[in-house]
């Protein structure tokens, strides 16, 4: 049997972190999250998310891919 605990655990991490990301960015400037946020480093922290989530969900693809053909084999 194939385990897709691992990429979709990848893929909720990457989630959680671009919904805090997307927490600084919104509340940049009113003091919320201080105005200390660095804009530039939020963008690439969101870019580096994104290609986590998308990294983990071409793992789970694979293993589809994966089991279908299992699957065919097996008949």
């Amino acid at each position: 049997m194939i385990d897709f605990s691992t990429p979709l655990a990848g893929l909720s991490a990457a989630e959680q972190s671009i919904n805090k990301i997307a927490m600084n960015i919104a509340n940049a400037g009113n003091g919320a999250a201080g105005d200390s946020v660095d804009l530039s480093a939020e963008a690439v922290a969101l870019l580096q998310a994104k290609t986590d989530f998308h990294a983990n969900a071409n793992v789970v693809h694979a293993e589809d891919d994966v089991y279908r053909s299992l699957l065919k084999i097996v008949g």
